[in-house]
């Protein structure tokens, strides 16, 4: 690790230096990296993402001021110049010399981390007599050369101020110059001497890579000489049997001689083959007669699509030239070769029947891509006389089948491994097929997602019919013959969809029914899903992956595993998310991980383990025509050993060469070509830290969480362009959707940095271990955007976890008590925390060396988190008045680039909460430090882009957009006290009605609405859903829409459904940076969930408009004491409650309301830190957790209930009126979480008269809360007696569910009211629908390895499943299977363990059809006792087990055995009910075993007696129906 300097962390390091331009515009200010002089050229960009030192080595770049587009520059170092190749050139650069004339760049890394590295960019710069400026607006100085063309510029150091009149000699044009005559060799060399066949090239400025492919990949000999060489005298005597014509810098007529040896070559008889590069395609067509002219900005990036007019095929290419071959004055007999797919400029000639051609293009990139280099085989063939193969189009763009009907099989419900992402891809993937005309079929019992909407807008067309069914061959097979579809896509709906496909095609039923898999066939998925079979794939072309053997057995396991050498991978085939994947160190514990592994799937493999190398991903897209492209390249922050989707992501790669960036890409390309995967697929890497090594991991052919990732990373719709090509369509027939005018076949180039961060809620489950490793154990994710890395890691952090201010490491309050846990131990073993331990030690002095021999992260990403480190600290040990009195722009300016909040920063000078945020941010608006907007463009500003895709950043100096500025005004002047001003701006929002004029503007500023942030356990897919729906419906009524969220998993962050996307932060700040910038007519917080919510209040204090129900009265609603105050005043029944003052009052409220009681924090989702606490001991353990969780807000103690029924009521009010409503009841009684629980809708079991009160008790509240918006009230009842448990004043999980039941979007007559628009209610009738549907939660036990799959108050769902039914058994059962319950159908033994005689009684009903229906029952010895004497049931009693390696005793097997040997195939625990130590443990042994082993399992009273019912009455077996044969079942009274 090798640092620059150590000034003031907060104050810039480097001289003052400024870029002037010729264009008369005002000088560009920045600092100094490089040589302390002044120099002048004309200024260009390259859009390169690596190889900085290739492009300032390469001789084109003469005369030239370079700006790199890519920000974060430096990372790497500067290779040893003296390590060179076998021909004695530079190894790592492309002349002996630096050519540019000055280099400009956004942000310096001045610390650098690379094994090559000798010395930073910096020193090299400096030593080389070249100046370098950071802190530039790059991307604004790219946009004005792409618009006003190359323009001259001037860089000066230390600068005194530009004189008012500008002197001739001020700016140098490089262009006068015959630069090519400075670059050019001054004597003829020869390399490759001996070598059998003979070419002369002319140097113009050759790079060294030309000559290494030359020389030692094709074998010949080169003679390289000047560009003045006169061919014809040829002085050298030299023999030659062809001509190469190299690159070079400036206008090709300054070179006369060239062209003159050019001619002469061409008139030889017979001919003697010749082939160009870049300066040299225009020389040689100058020479045929043809005109060149010069470009407005010229081409330089490594990304630049090439057609080949012979094939059609397109290739990514690397460039840098400012002329260009004119094609319409080419004359007779030469043709264009290749042309540039974005703008059709000429990229290439060729002579048609003599051996002459030449491209725009470096087909030996250095840097950049390899795609080409064929060229370079092409023409030594020629020269070797070997016959050249014809090449043709492919046929397959001339045969190209059309489709009428698509089915699309979805994922399912939400899991630990498959969540949000898909619902994202399976979108993109239907308005694909719509924008086709294809009739589409979705099956998908996820009925929170938006692609199971049915949209009928032209912007969002949604499925023709949706099928909420389980995800299963058989069903599948049944949809398809009824559906008779002409294909099938399964590549959209993850692991899940993936394996169906699979399983179909593998029986011989798709083939069977006519159905074509439609993109990657079949056998290429197993090729990639076997190892064995994907090992040898890789062998086929000298490709390796780890050292791995598949097993079928754990006696093969443990002889592969020998074989390798502990430790190993061991991993389960065919599995999503490392699903039963582990390290093992010796036998015992591989055994362990095999058996559960087995219980996933057939096959294991068992890997090498590569834990400390880098692990990279390439995003690959390849059509039918063999089109081929890498969209985005990712680098994990962390080490191998951490599933991808537990590790920190940064896109594209900060710390890979170009040699290892491109060597990574060209092996991408053809491993995928060589499988023949058709659409997308990502490739994983192990790459060595201190070599070239690597290796293969895997590749995914299908969809990925990555690949949503990729798409939201680079704008690149990877789903929608992919099932373009699954009918056939290539890449090039497909137009870029941000630029609406480039092609598809691209390559993006970014100019921002990307960092995924998981979100982990493991502190929900007990006896969970919060390490990480090979299988996957995140809920879900945030993505932040920014200009550097600091700026985007403390970005994730505050969206990851709303309750940090930034990365921090103690002050985060995350960390293990060290007492228990030493700091070093923690970082040295992945977890859930391990990042805030990293800063604490960093914080705490640590080195960056130190840090890295503990935890082997690469030590750049440390680097830079020391940074954040020191500038914390700084600020800690200063004042308010002293940090920013001096230089106190640029001071703020730095900690806002390093990405420090203001309250962040409020914090650490002593200003605290809402006041000391706002005061951080008055001062930084008078220091001028405001932040600007950015696109995301796909090509780095380098093409026009009407992109609405935005965030924002303190790196830069103008916005991309067109701002509407407004000024937010505080709402609480000092004259006033806070409830008079609520009080008069209620009563200005109650009697104001929108006149058609002020209609009009607030349609023209438009609303902003909130998202929901990272999916967790408690706000998933359903609050996407919610934004998007309130999205959709102001774009129906005209409204500019302008959405923000920062989950890349979303379909809301998909930049086609709003008018404008800012993916950014839901804080306080970033939103009023917003609402300022877009000068919005109010802000909707009630469809994103919980976090909006809970900055409602903040943000109306701080002059935003609300839209809908007053922040006032959304806090009296979460607030659990004035909540509970209000339902007291109104004379609402409730259950006892009390707030938390002591824990002794606490204590007494228990003991005066008798245990149980149930501990309740405000303003928190999902239950968080909600318990039951059944003695005193509990209820003061419960107390201190809560108390953490709610901060500042109150704790509730309230009066827990046995027995009860809950009921959910969600609705729509306008000005406290409700519009519509809807009642569903929960198969489990209260005392499971309201996302845990099964829900009933229509209600099925309620009273008349419990009805009635939960309508008006509604209806009450309502009023008085006046509510505008969506809404939902749990209530509870118990006989007649109806409680209010909760209100929430914005939309809930059950939103979709409710409206995809009723046929009517509840969001968007909720955005209407909220909008002041007119809102009739929906004509619904619950008592007239007739069909049921039931919304069943879906787990992630399996992943989460101890936790208790027993449910209550604290939610533990991943995701939910509904499906519909004539009657509520029918629903039940299917949406059971739906969230992957097993029917107890291969031995048909069910095992039954219920611990109170209570819950026996209530299922002896169940138990008895259970035996009438031919199970085998078994049951633990009481239960069986109890069912046998009471029923004669004939149950086979097992022991309980006593312990988890517990097999029985003398008088037979435990149960605990019996379910792992695979014997049981359900397992009823029903443990409630009991308080004893020895029921808990047995239980809990049971019931962990049953999800190691994938048995079944049902852990609530109700539910059993359902399941019992619906196997009695014939459900598991029903037909096929999609939703709209359920709205058009005969019906009166609610259908329009």
């Amino acid at each position: 690790m090798v640092s620059d300097n150590a000034s003031c962390c907060l104050d810039m390091k480097g001289d003052l230096a400024s870029l002037t331009l010729q264009d008369g515009s005002s000088s560009l200010q920045g600092r100094s990296f490089g040589a302390n002089l002044s120099a002048s050229g004309e200024v260009v960009f390259n859009t390169g993402m690596v190889g900085y030192p290739e492009a300032l080595t390469d001789p084109s770049y003469r005369g030239q001021i370079l700006v790199l587009t890519y920000p974060l520059i430096g990372n790497y170092g500067v290779p040893d110049e003296s390590v060179t190749d076998e021909l004695g050139l530079p190894l790592y650069f492309e002349s002996k010399d630096i050519h540019i004339t000055g280099l400009i760049v956004s942000s310096y890394s001045w610390e650098h981390s690379h094994w090559t590295a000798q010395r930073s960019l910096g020193d090299w710069l400096t030593k080389n007599g070249v100046p370098g400026i950071y802190g530039v607006d790059t991307r604004a100085l790219t946009k004005k050369l792409r618009e006003y063309g190359s323009i001259l510029g001037r860089i000066d150091v230390s600068p005194k101020d530009v004189p008012q009149s500008i002197p001739s000699d001020f700016f140098s044009d490089p262009n006068k110059r015959n630069l090519v005559a400075e670059v050019s060799i001054k004597q003829v060399t020869i390399y490759g001497q001996g070598n059998g066949t003979k070419i002369v090239a002319y140097d113009c400025g050759i790079k060294f890579n030309i000559i290494r492919y030359l020389v030692q990949t094709h074998k010949v000999e080169v003679a390289v000489v000047p560009f003045d060489y006169d061919l014809e005298a040829n002085p050298n005597n030299l023999e030659w049997e062809g001509l190469f014509i190299s690159n070079g810098p400036g206008d090709p007529t300054m070179c006369p001689q060239t062209i003159k040896s050019i001619k002469y070559a061409l008139a030889l008889d017979p001919p003697k083959p010749i082939f160009g590069i870049c300066l040299g395609n225009q020389l040689l067509a100058l020479a045929a007669g043809a005109k060149t002219y010069k470009l407005k900005y010229g081409n330089r990036g490594m990304n630049q699509p090439c057609i080949d007019l012979r094939t059609g095929r397109c290739y990514i290419t690397p460039q840098n030239h400012g002329f260009a071959v004119d094609s319409k004055s080419l004359p007779s007999m030469w043709k264009p070769l290749f042309i540039n797919a974005n703008d059709s400029s000429n990229e290439g000639i060729i002579h048609t029947n003599k051996p002459f051609f030449s491209v725009q293009f470096h087909p030996e990139a250095s840097g950049g891509p390899f795609d080409t280099a064929f060229l370079f085989t092409k023409f030594v063939g020629h020269v070797e006389k070997i016959p050249q193969p014809i090449v043709l189009q492919n046929e397959n763009g001339y045969i190209r089948k059309t489709y009428k009907k698509v089915l699309v099989v979805g994922s399912g419900g939400l899991s630990i491994g498959q969540a949000g992402e898909f619902d994202y891809s399976g979108s993109q993937c239907i308005k694909a097929l719509k924008e086709e005309g294809i009739e589409v079929i979705l099956i998908n019992p996820n009925i929170a997602t938006v692609q199971t909407s049915q949209e009928k807008a032209s912007y969002s067309q949604g499925a023709d019919k949706v099928y909420f069914l389980p995800i299963k061959p058989d069903i599948v097979m049944d949809i398809i013959e009824k559906e008779k579809p002409d294909g099938i896509i399964v590549s959209m709906g993850g692991q899940t969809a993936l394996n169906i496909g699979v399983q179909l095609w593998n029986s011989g039923k798709l083939q069977g029914a006519g159905v074509e898999v439609l993109g990657t066939q079949i056998p290429v998925i197993e090729a990639t899903e076997d190892r064995e079979i994907f090992s040898e794939k890789l062998k086929e072309i000298n490709e390796t992956i780890a050292l791995s053997y598949s097993a079928t057995t754990i006696e093969e396991a443990v002889t592969n595993a020998n074989k390798i050498g502990y430790p190993v991978l061991v991993r389960a085939a065919f599995a999503l998310g490392g699903l039963g994947s582990g390290f093992a160190d010796n036998d015992q514990e591989l055994k362990e991980l095999a058996a559960k592994a087995f219980s996933c799937s057939s096959q294991i493999l068992i890997d090498q383990d590569l834990r400390g190398w880098k692990e990279l991903e390439y995003e690959v897209v390849r059509d039918c025509n063999d089109n081929c492209i890498t969209v985005c390249n990712m680098e994990n922050f962390d080490p191998l050993g951490i599933h991808t989707g537990d590790s920190i992501v940064v896109a594209p790669s900060q710390t890979l060469s170009n040699r290892e960036y491109f060597m990574l890409r060209t092996t991408a390309l053809k491993v995928v070509r060589h499988l023949g995967v058709v659409g997308e697929c990502n490739i994983q890497y192990a790459l060595h830290p201190e070599s070239e090594r690597y290796c293969i991991i895997e590749v995914n052919a299908r969809l990925s969480r990555s690949s949503a990732l990729a798409s939201k990373a680079t704008g690149y719709p990877l789903a929608y362009v992919a099932t373009k090509l699954s009918l056939g369509k290539d890449l090039p027939s497909i137009r870029n959707s941000v630029t609406k005018t480039t092609t598809a076949c691209f390559e993006p180039s970014l100019d921002y940095c990307v960092l995924k961060m998981p979100r982990w809620d493991l502190k929900k489950f007990q006896r969970v271990s919060n390490k990480l490793g090979s299988s996957m154990l995140s809920v879900g994710e945030v993505m932040a955007i920014g200009r550097t890395f600091e700026e985007v890691m403390q970005k994730a952090c505050r969206m990851v976890n709303p309750a940090l201010d930034g990365l921090e490491g103690r002050d985060s309050n995350l960390l293990p008590c060290e007492k228990i846990t030493p700091l070093e131990e923690q970082m040295r073993k992945p977890t859930d925390t391990r990042l805030f331990a990293v800063q604490a030690a960093l914080e705490d002095g640590w080195t960056v060396d130190k840090v890295h021999s503990v935890t082997k992260i690469d030590k750049w990403f440390l680097s830079k988190l020391k940074n954040i480190a020191e500038m914390r600290n700084t600020c800690k040990k200063s004042s308010l008045s002293e940090l920013f009195k001096v230089n106190g722009h640029e001071r703020m300016r730095s900690l806002k680039l390093a990405g420090f909040s203001d309250k962040q920063i409020g914090r650490y000078l002593g200003k605290h909460g809402f006041h000391g945020e706002s005061q951080i941010r008055a001062i930084r608006k008078d220091l001028g430090v405001i932040p600007c907007v950015k696109q995301i463009d796909t090509l780095a500003a380098e093409f026009p882009a009407h992109t609405n895709y935005l965030y924002m950043t303190y790196a830069g100096d103008c916005s991309d957009v067109k701002e509407t500025p407004q000024k937010c005004v505080s709402r609480k002047p000092l004259n006033k006290s806070a409830s008079s001003v609520e009080f008069e701006k209620r009563v200005r929002v109650m009697s104001e009605q929108i006149s058609e004029e002020k209609l009009k503007s607030f349609k023209e500023r438009g609303v902003m609405v909130l998202g929901c942030g990272a999916y967790c356990i408690g706000s998933s897919v359903e609050f996407d859903w919610c934004a998007v729906s309130a999205v959709r419906q102001l774009r129906r009524d005209g409204i500019k829409s302008v959405i923000v969220n920062y989950n890349p998993e979303t379909v809301s962050t998909d930049y086609d459904e709003s008018d404008r996307l800012y993916f950014e932060e839901l804080s306080l700040e970033r939103t009023l940076d917003i609402y300022e910038k877009e000068g919005v007519g109010g802000i909707i917080v009630s469809v994103g969930g919980q976090i909006p919510n809970n900055i409602a209040g903040p943000l109306a204090d701080s002059g935003a408009h609300i839209l809908g129900t007053s922040a006032r009265d959304i806090e009296r609603a979460e607030d659990r004491r004035q909540f509970s105050d209000l339902l007291d005043k109104m004379g609402i029944d409730q259950p006892a409650w009390s707030v938390l003052t002591s824990k002794k009052e606490a204590t007494e409220f228990a003991d005066d309301v008798g245990f149980p009681v149930l501990v309740r924090p405000s303003f928190v989702l999902s239950g968080a830190a909600m318990r039951v606490a059944s003695n005193e001991s509990e209820l003061k353990n419960f107390l201190d957790l809560a108390a953490d969780v709610a901060a500042d807000k109150p704790v509730v103690v309230t009066k827990f209930i046995l027995g009860a029924k809950e009921i959910e009521f969600d609705a729509v009010a306008n000005n406290g009126e409700i519009l519509n409503y809807a009642i569903g009841e929960h198969l489990e009684n209260a005392g499971v979480h309201s996302g845990d629980a099964t829900v009933i809708l229509p209600a099925q079991k309620l009273y008349v008269n419990t009805i009635r009160h939960v309508k008006k008790y509604a209806s009450a509240i309502a009023k008085s809360l006046n509510i505008t918006g969506p809404f939902n009230i749990q209530f509870m009842a118990k006989g007649n007696q109806v409680q209010v448990i909760e209100c929430n004043l914005r939309a809930s999980r059950t939103f979709p569910f409710v409206s995809k039941t009723l046929k009517h979007n509840f969001i968007s007559l909720a955005t209407r009211a909220m909008c002041k628009l007119p809102a009739k209610p929906y004509r619904i009738s619950l008592l007239d629908i007739d069909y049921v549907c039931v919304k069943a939660p879906m787990f992630s036990f399996t992943r989460l390895r101890g936790a208790d799959p027993s449910l209550g108050v604290e939610m533990s769902s991943t995701g939910e499943v509904a499906c519909f039914g004539e009657d509520a058994y029918e629903a039940f059962l299917q949406a059971l299977l739906a969230a992957n319950f097993k029917l107890p159908t291969k031995n048909r033994t069910i095992l039954i363990s219920i611990a109170s005689k209570e819950f026996r009684v209530e299922f002896a009903s169940g138990a008895c059809i259970l035996k009438k229906l031919g199970y085998k029952l078994y049951g633990t010895p009481g239960t069986a006792e109890f069912y046998n004497e009471a029923h004669n049931l004939g149950i086979i009693s097992l022991s309980k087990p006593l312990h988890e390696e517990d097999e029985g005793n003398d008088f037979g097997p435990s149960a605990l055995k019996e379910i792992r040997d695979g014997k049981i195939d359900l397992l009823i625990n029903i443990s409630e009910g009991t308080t004893h130590s020895a029921e808990i443990t047995s239980g809990y042994i049971m019931r962990r075993a049953a999800v190691d082993f994938d048995v079944s399992l049902v852990t609530n009273i109700k539910c059993a007696d359902y399941l019992a019912e619906c196997l009695n009455r014939g459900h598991d077996k029903f037909k096929s129906k999609h939703i709209g044969e359920f709205y058009k079942l005969p019906t009166i009274g609610w259908q329009e």
